[in-house]
């Protein structure tokens, strides 16, 4: 079952980019010309390519009215290999696991282990299906992103020698992916809270104007508590915006950040120059998948605490 369910949230992962992309202008996808102007010839040979990385992620291919673009073309990639990768450990599972079996139900064991310790028993049944495969997938996407050749690959090269629409591109340093991961969670966040703790339960949490007694100093506390659920409420509305730019932020900084240093390096001591700096990468790739899964499930745990108080206590009767 929780197989399942990590493959349809693998399957939302790649379907809902395809909804939020937006088809470039011709312009969008054109080289920058650096002889256009006074200024390209003060600057001369050394500001090709100064822009850096794209924010716009090139179109590589249609299917109908769907854009391919080759950010997604590497989120499929990776969403593939996890499939994979799970199919395999998982094709003959043996009591005593070995090899790849063993590698899997430790990274899932410990995986759900933590989550556990946030959102607690009850809720971890429900939700480790989405903060398990976010992590897994937003790690591999990060580090995926730092194989040599993802941007340095593709077609239509330019007067210097260097590819104008790269055939891939790092899954989250494409805003639309970064941006559908925090949609969705929203709208699970938003369905998981309504079924812990109801409705009623839901807009008490936020507000909270029950149980501060009559009088003026309870009407006082009611007007207080309304004016908190409301800037609860812009809190909420921000969360998404945040998980968003914090995710595309760091990933799409890093890539040109790696790309820059290996430019100052030159041909011959580029490699050298970035090593530093991609040892870095690889940490920042799982600092940023942690905090993202850490972060929706702490939202999830705020909410829907009272959902498990209340059912360890029926336990504990």
């Amino acid at each position: 079952m929780q197989m399942q369910r990590i493959l349809v949230a693998l399957f939302l992962f790649l379907a809902i980019p395809l909804v939020l992309a937006q088809k470039p202008s011709s312009d969008e996808n054109k080289p920058v010309s650096h002889e256009e102007g006074p200024s390209a010839s003060t600057h001369g040979d050394h500001a090709e390519h100064a822009e850096g990385l794209s924010p716009n992620a090139p179109v590589i291919f249609e299917v109908g009215p769907l854009q391919i673009t080759n950010s997604m073309f590497v989120t499929m990639i990776v969403a593939f290999g996890i499939i994979i990768v799970a199919q395999l450990a998982t094709r003959k599972v043996e009591l005593i696991p070995s090899g790849l079996q063993n590698f899997v139900e430790y990274l899932v064991e410990e995986l759900y282990g933590f989550f556990e310790s946030i959102v607690g028993p009850q809720m971890v049944k429900q939700t480790f299906w989405f903060f398990g495969t976010i992590f897994i997938f937003i790690l591999f996407s990060n580090w995926f992103g730092l194989i040599p050749g993802m941007g340095t690959m593709g077609w239509g090269m330019d007067e210097h020698g260097h590819f104008t629409q790269p055939l891939m591109r790092g899954v989250n340093a494409d805003l639309n992916m970064t941006l559908a991961m925090a949609a969705l969670f929203m709208v699970l966040w938003l369905f998981w809270s309504i079924k812990a703790i109801g409705a009623g339960g839901f807009l008490g949490h936020i507000f909270n104007v029950k149980g501060h007694g009559s009088g003026f100093f309870g009407i006082f506390l009611v007007i207080v508590f309304i004016f908190v659920g409301l800037i609860e409420v812009v809190s909420i509305g921000v969360r998404p915006v945040a998980l968003t730019f914090r995710l595309y932020g760091n990933v799409f900084a890093g890539e040109n950040i790696l790309e820059t240093v290996m430019k100052l390096g030159g041909p011959y001591f580029g490699w050298l120059a970035v090593l530093p700096f991609y040892l870095l990468e690889i940490l920042v790739g799982l600092v940023q998948a942690l905090v993202f899964a850490l972060l929706t499930s702490v939202f999830t745990a705020l909410m829907c605490e009272q959902h498990d108080d209340d059912h360890s206590e029926e336990h504990a009767h």
